[in-house]
């Protein structure tokens, strides 16, 4: 790895139609920033879907962590936390000399044939949304910190808000 590499990349991506153009959470334009909610471009999108929106169960999970493992261990990437949840997937790892979106798209991949292999409805359609977010870690404090957040904060952001 060169000096001037990621310390690792932080990955976000989502499921198919979970989090569409104009989300009341806010979304993030194409190659663009942060926009505000917009509910009729939201409405529009929804209408517009071509599948059925189908959330991952714990089965899926398990085999989508299954799928980032081998696939980190295969190219010899580190692999500091994969965290599938039922609309988003989070990984952070260290991939030397690939860019964070050649990353993020090889365990895409690898994911839908896994998910394809053990479940029809994944079959012949998207499973996830096109792209995904990436961010370079550049500091030790930082890689800590997306961990974390990878991690147990997103098990305590689904606790608390099924409390």
């Amino acid at each position: 790895m060169t000096d001037d590499a990621p310390l690792a990349y932080f990955i976000t991506w989502t499921v198919y139609g979970t989090w569409l153009q104009g989300d009341e959470r806010g979304w993030r334009r194409y190659r663009g920033g942060h926009e505000l909610p917009q509910p009729l471009l939201a409405q529009w999108h929804r209408d517009r879907l071509l599948y059925p929106i189908v959330l991952l169960t714990a089965k899926h999970r398990e085999k989508v962590i299954d799928q980032i493992e081998a696939h980190c261990l295969h190219r010899g990437w580190h692999l500091w936390k994969a965290n599938p949840r039922t609309n988003h997937v989070h990984a952070v790892v260290t991939a030397p000399e690939l860019s964070g979106s050649k990353v993020r798209d090889q365990l895409k991949a690898n994911c839908t044939r896994g998910l394809r292999e053990i479940d029809r409805p994944f079959a012949n359609r998207p499973v996830w949304s096109r792209g995904g977010d990436w961010k370079c870690v550049n500091t030790q404090e930082d890689l800590d910190s997306v961990v974390l957040y990878a991690g147990d904060a997103q098990e305590g952001c689904i606790k608390d808000r099924l409390s």
